[in-house]
């Protein structure tokens, strides 16, 4: 019987991409208030643009936080220290950010879901991080493209970029690299013929090997228009929340409504994306399924999800109902149990701004338990 041949694309983003600038200040916020007040809500939003940062949304809590140190801090971390580019550590800020709504903190206050919502996890044995290749791969070059910049070893890289791959497969199992695009600003004064070569060698290659595939120089785009030279937020606006598939699983497994950065745990948007993530890495790490997805479901309110299901698209080594019993046994996903199990009241959230927020080993809902 011949092979059934298909092909998946995903791509990660650079942590100086607009998007992620937007995140990584949402997310710094957050973390800056459960720093001081682990009980604290909130629910920012960024707003990156030429020459101009908003910030708005609800914050309730008791921490005394500098908003504008915040903000100004992260933008240089991200290496935009060059007004020249439209877009600095020195831009204006517009701060919009008030007091969390009485009738939201009413459902919440009791370990209740802070928004109605439906999230997925997945997780697949493809790779060392339980995660398919092609998202593993994008977020793999897309930090080394920062780090090659950072490092200096391709000095003349600035912040922002992208990474996208074509991963194919053969009856449903990754077995080649076939195509890779980077975009990514230079100085000028370096010519792309430079700048692909370099990328090729010093990004491109390694990564890949380290994964044990390849890709020929042929089989490359970087910079597809061949200008890009301006990096950030005065080339394209950034917000809050717009990478969600990046900062999921790529478009492989299905994406819930919600995006992550800038919210508390209370959020189930975020904490139950969390909640699902660990379940479904954790039936796949125990050999009970090749891959699994979880789906959770809340109202507004709500301790307990309306939804729990778990789907391991034929692949399960178990029963339905015993790969059912070891999730239950694993985490009861109320919001209460969420985030005393997980430990979701605490500075984390800044490493999930930028590389997507599953596969880093240290993180909470990434760790492996055996029940």
């Amino acid at each position: 019987m011949s092979k059934v041949t298909t092909h998946f694309a995903s791509e990660s983003v650079c942590a100086g991409h607009p998007d992620k600038v937007a995140d990584a200040i949402s997310d710094a916020i957050v973390d800056a208030v459960l720093a001081q007040d682990k009980h604290g809500r909130t629910a920012v939003e960024t707003l990156v643009s030429h020459d101009r940062i908003v910030l708005a949304g609800e914050i309730n809590t008791t921490a005394k936080i500098d908003a504008e140190a915040i903000v100004r801090a992260e933008i240089k971390r991200l290496g935009y220290t060059e007004p020249a580019w439209g877009f600095s550590d020195q831009s204006p800020i517009e701060n919009y950010l008030h007091q969390q709504s009485s009738e939201i903190a009413v459902g919440v206050d009791d370990f209740g879901a802070g928004d109605q919502g439906l999230m997925f996890g997945f997780a697949s044995n493809e790779t060392p991080e339980y995660l398919p290749l092609p998202i593993t791969l994008a977020h793999a070059l897309a930090r080394a493209i920062d780090t090659a910049r950072e490092s200096g070893t391709l000095p003349y890289l600035r912040p922002d970029g992208k990474a996208q791959v074509v991963v194919r497969y053969e009856d449903d199992k990754p077995v080649a690299v076939e195509h890779v695009t980077i975009a990514v600003p230079h100085d000028e004064k370096v010519g792309l013929e430079q700048v692909s070569k370099d990328v090729y060698q010093a990004i491109i290659t390694p990564v890949l090997k380290h994964y044990g595939y390849s890709v020929s120089e042929d089989a490359i785009v970087v910079n597809g228009t061949g200008v890009w030279y301006t990096p950030g937020p005065s080339s394209d606006s950034g917000l809050t929340g717009r990478k969600i598939v990046v900062d999921g699983y790529g478009g492989y497994a299905r994406v819930g409504g919600g995006a992550f950065s800038g919210k508390d745990p209370s959020k189930v948007d975020r904490s139950g994306a969390y909640a699902a993530r660990y379940i479904a890495k954790n039936i796949v790490a125990a050999g009970l399924a090749d891959k699994a997805e979880v789906a959770l479901a809340y109202y507004i309110g709500a301790k307990e999800p309306v939804n729990f299901t778990i789907d391991t698209f034929g692949t399960g080594k178990k029963s339905q109902a015993e790969i059912e019993q070891f999730a239950h046994d694993l985490l009861t996903p109320s919001v209460k149990e969420i985030i005393e199990k997980l430990n979701l009241k605490q500075p984390i959230y800044g490493q999930t701004a930028a590389y997507g927020h599953f596969g880093k080993p240290n993180l909470p809902w990434e760790q492996l338990t055996v029940v």
